[in-house]
C-alpha cells in the first residue's frame, strides 16, 4: 500500500501543499487566502523571513537525505550516514577551529575550512573500514560513532578549554528560527551539488557494489569513492555551518525510500531528496505550532520523529531476515 505513495505526482503536490502550510503560520498569523491584500509589515515577514526559512529547509531536507544516500552507497551500509559516520562531529571540530582562529574571515573561506576537516574525517572513516575485516550491518555504524565520539570529545576539550562551550553549543544546535534574507544563500551551493551527484549517480551505485566489479565494469573506484566522500563534505560543511547539527535525517530517508524504489542511486535520488525535504517540512511545522507561539529547535522534533522511524526500519529488517 506504502509503495503507491512513492509516485512523483503525488510527493511534488505534498511538498508543494508543506511549502503553503509553512510559509503562512508562525507568531503573526497570515491567511493565504488574502494573499492579494497582505498589508506592507506582512509582506515584508514573508519575504524577509518565511519564504527564506522555507528555502532553507527544503534545501536543507535534500542535501542531507542525499548525503545520507551516497555515504551508504560508498559504504555498502544502510547504517551510514553524516550521523553516524562521524562526518557531522568532524565539521564541528572544523567550525571550531575557525571560530578559534578564522573568525575575522569571510563566511566563504569558513566553509572551506570545515569543508577541508569533514573531508579529512570521512577519508579517515573509510580508511578504517577498508582495514576492518568484520563488516556486519551494525558494526560499521558503530565504528562511526565510535570515531564521531572521539572527534566530539576533542571538539568538546578545545571549546572548554577556550570558554566557548556555550557559543558552539548555541551555534550548532539545528535551527531555522535565525534564517532571513542575507544570511542563507550560502546553501544554493548544495544545487549544482546535486547535479553534479546526478551526474555520477550510476557510477556511485557502481561502486557500492565493491572494488573488484568497479574494476571489472571499468569504474575507477577510488576516484568516484573521493568525488562522493567530496560531493558530501562540501554539503554537510555548508548545512552545519548556516543551520547546524540535524539527526537521523540521512539514516532514515534513504533507506524508507530504498525499501520501496530499491537500490539505484540515480532512479532514486529524486525522491530521496523530495522526501527528506517533505520530512524536514512536517518536522518544522509541527516544531512551529505544538507549542505556539513558541518553537521547539528542529534538531528535537527530528530526532524524536526520526529515531520511531529508525527503530520501524530495525523490526522491519530483522522480521525480514
Amino acid at each position: 500500500m506504502i509503495k503507491y505513495f512513492f509516485r512523483l505526482n503525488l510527493l511534488i503536490p505534498m511538498l508543494i501543499f508543506l511549502s503553503l502550510v509553512s510559509l503562512f503560520i508562525g507568531v503573526k498569523d497570515i491567511s493565504m487566502f488574502n494573499i492579494m491584500s497582505l498589508t506592507q509589515e506582512e509582506m515584508e515577514i514573508l519575504t524577509i523571513v518565511r519564504l527564506p526559512r522555507l528555502i532553507s529547509i527544503i534545501i536543507t531536507g535534500m542535501s542531507l537525505s542525499i548525503c545520507g544516500l551516497i555515504m551508504q552507497q560508498l559504504t555498502q551500509n544502510k547504517f551510514v550516514s553524516p550521523t553516524t559516520a562521524g562526518t557531522m562531529d568532524c565539521a564541528k571540530f572544523g567550525i571550531l577551529i575557525c571560530m578559534l582562529f578564522f573568525s575575522g574571515f569571510n563566511f566563504i573561506y569558513q566553509i572551506f575550512i570545515a569543508f577541508i576537516f569533514t573531508l579529512i574525517g570521512s577519508v579517515i572513516f573509510i580508511q578504517i573500514l577498508q582495514k576492518i575485516k568484520l563488516k556486519e550491518i551494525v558494526f560499521v555504524p558503530l565504528v562511526g560513532l565510535m570515531f564521531g565520539g572521539v572527534i566530539n570529545s576533542i571538539t568538546t576539550f578545545f571549546a572548554y578549554e577556550n570558554n566557548m562551550i556555550q557559543n558552539i553549543q548555541g551555534w550548532l544546535q539545528g535551527n531555522f528560527s535565525s534564517i532571513m534574507i542575507g544570511n542563507y544563500e550560502i546553501l544554493f551551493i548544495s544545487i549544482p551539488i546535486f547535479i553534479i551527484a546526478y551526474f555520477f549517480a550510476n557510477k556511485i551505485t557502481i561502486v557500492g557494489m565493491g572494488k573488484d566489479v568497479s574494476l571489472n565494469l571499468g569504474v575507477s573506484y577510488n576516484t568516484i569513492l573521493y568525488i562522493g566522500l567530496i560531493i558530501v563534505s562540501i554539503v554537510v560543511s555548508i548545512v552545519v555551518l548556516t543551520i547546524g547539527v540535524i539527526p537521523f535525517l540521512g539514516l532514515v530517508i534513504p533507506n524508507i525510500v530504498s525499501i520501496y524504489k530499491g537500490d539505484n542511486l540515480k532512479a532514486v535520488l529524486f525522491y530521496t531528496a523530495i522526501l527528506g525535504a517533505a520530512f524536514l517540512l512536517v518536522c518544522d511545522i509541527l516544531s512551529r505550532t505544538i507549542i505556539h507561539p513558541f518553537e521547539i529547535p528542529i534538531n528535537l522534533t527530528v530526532g524524536i520523529i526520526g529515531g520511531v522511524l529508525f527503530v520501524w526500519i530495525l523490526l522491519r529488517k530483522k522480521t525480514n531476515a
